[in-house]
């Protein structure tokens, strides 16, 4: 793979350093392309396009999305963001018997988030004993016969670690629980085969790694699941019968779209049609080895200078989320964005995700200038 090519594809790498794709993957020509094309049926079809294009994009995208982690088409629904998948889904669940849902401390505070307000539902927070990580054993220990579901994130996103998806799924059904995934940190960096991981529900979108942009996100529900599961949240997308718009009578979907809510927002799913194309034409194994070599470039420089790195203790388990452990993340992050180098804060870090797109050099300047500005 010739990775220089691809840069020509997003603007943004000829003006900036750009090593923050874990907060926003970069703009990509095939994505304004895409939007352009949308606004081009827009103007000439009106509400027609409905129709005669747009549901058309909106299953090409699912079924983009399907070949990518390995599912079937019928068991990708669209969303509109992580918190309103997971409503969908939490709100399918029978709580009466199985009243606990498990998370790991270094979740994204949304998993916990949509338990915490739900009566009756008691959230375990499983401890990492690392500050990075978080054992199998630590979510063995907490699982039970109370466990409605685990409900944790495929990589971790202020450490960069990636869990193992196989096991956490064995430890749920051993107890009778489900497995939900939080991938959106994840996916488009990390490859996942939701059927060989024995996932039942993954969570993901375009926003960071697969270039795409906000406003979107994918939701994996397994085949022999979906019609066990009835939300209590709903929109006229997930109806059987959506343009009957028969008001004294609902029916859901039987495939996954029963957890879709309302009107997707259009141009988002075409931005993210353009970034999904050049995922699939690069392939998610490709970006991991690619993304795989800058990582441990950028950690081996790091500590090179001095710099102590937040991460798990081996290349295997790390993403390309890189934590840099600084006295003052902000004062460096704005610092770095006056010379063009485009990188995040996390408490007591400076978060630095390159993408198969970035150049060695562009991982080697980073470290240089922070060690310029004291970090």
């Amino acid at each position: 793979m010739e990775w220089i090519q691809w840069r020509d594809q997003f603007p943004i790498l000829s003006r900036k350093v750009y090593l923050n794709s874990c907060s926003l993957g970069a703009l990509s020509r095939r994505a304004e392309e895409r939007v352009l094309q949308f606004q081009e049926d827009w103007h000439n079809c009106g509400a027609s396009a409905w129709y005669e294009i747009w549901l058309n994009r909106l299953t090409e995208l699912r079924s983009r999305v399907a070949g990518m982690l390995g599912a079937e088409l019928a068991e990708i629904a669209l969303s509109h963001s992580v918190s309103a998948a997971l409503a969908t889904i939490s709100s399918s669940l029978d709580y009466t018997r199985r009243n606990r849902v498990v998370v790991a401390e270094l979740d994204f505070p949304t998993l916990a988030y949509q338990w915490m307000v739900k009566p009756g539902v008691e959230v375990v927070r499983v401890p990492s004993d690392d500050g990075a990580t978080v054992s199998l054993e630590r979510f063995r220990e907490v699982v039970d016969d109370r466990t409605a579901l685990i409900a944790t994130s495929h990589v971790f996103y202020a450490t960069g670690a990636i869990q193992d998806l196989k096991g956490l799924a064995a430890i749920a059904h051993e107890a009778g629980a489900l497995f939900l995934c939080d991938g959106y940190q994840g996916i488009g960096q990390v490859p996942v085969d939701v059927h060989a991981a024995d996932v039942d529900i993954y969570i993901g979108g375009p926003l960071k790694w697969l270039l795409g942009g906000p406003g979107l996100s994918y939701l994996y529900v397994r085949g022999d699941l979906i019609e066990r599961l009835e939300p209590e949240t709903t929109g006229w997308f997930a109806a059987d019968d959506q343009f009957g718009f028969d008001l004294t009578h609902f029916e859901f979907k039987p495939d996954a779209r029963r957890f879709e809510l309302g009107t997707p927002a259009l141009h988002m799913v075409h931005s993210a049609l353009g970034g999904q194309e050049i995922i699939d034409e690069v392939t998610v194994p490709r970006i991991r080895e690619r993304n795989q070599y800058l990582t441990e470039r950028l950690i081996d420089r790091a500590r090179a200078a001095g710099f102590r790195i937040r991460c798990a203790p081996s290349a295997e388990r790390r993403s390309a989320i890189v934590m840099i452990a600084a006295n003052d993340p902000h004062r460096i992050v704005n610092t770095l964005a006056t010379q063009g180098i485009i990188v995040d804060a996390r408490p007591g870090h400076v978060r630095v995700s390159p993408h198969f797109y970035n150049t060695e050099s562009e991982v080697d300047l980073v470290v240089d200038r922070m060690v310029e500005l004291g970090a």
